[in-house]
């Protein structure tokens, strides 16, 4: 299965296309885990989130690409970070490039439980550790270990 890959240079985002996202860091009860899903596309773990569309902010559009993805309602409370490394090229598997600016929210669940989806294969809840030994999405590591810092949002 091809997987989407990370090529750095000195400003080599220049190549791609500009993409704006949102992802959801939602924790368990204890704030000691977090939420991930295996996508379908790649079998990658990530953040639940996803494209902001036209129309929408970007709380509305990782609220709602967390509904599709999980099933879950969650509130908006606090952005992470904000990513956009200029010297990162993203190039998916049909041969796009990107350049993602990615905003990373912690988010809260205000009803329903985890399920699959068509975009996600499994789910679970995993600490700090758990998750550095998965297979992430490019990036979204970053953001798993900048949730888990509870520090003042990050810019990067």
């Amino acid at each position: 299965m091809d997987k989407t890959k990370v090529i750095f240079g000195e400003r080599i985002s220049r190549e791609g296309e500009l993409r704006l996202g949102a992802s959801a860091a939602i924790f368990d009860h204890s704030r000691k885990k977090i939420l991930l899903t295996q996508r379908v596309d790649n079998e990658q773990w990530c953040l639940p989130g996803g494209r902001v569309e036209a129309g929408e902010s970007v709380a509305e559009a990782c609220a709602r690409e967390v509904r599709e993805e999980t099933g879950l309602i969650v509130k908006i409370i606090r952005i992470i970070g904000i990513y956009s490394d200029p010297h990162k090229l993203i190039i998916y598997p049909d041969g796009n490039k990107a350049h993602i600016i990615a905003l990373c929210f912690e988010a809260e669940i205000i009803s329903g439980v985890p399920e699959i989806s068509d975009e996600t294969m499994a789910w679970g809840f995993f600490d700090q550790q758990q998750a550095e030994e998965l297979e992430m999405l490019a990036g979204h590591l970053e953001r798993v270990k900048d949730s888990f810092s509870n520090q003042t949002a990050v810019i990067k």
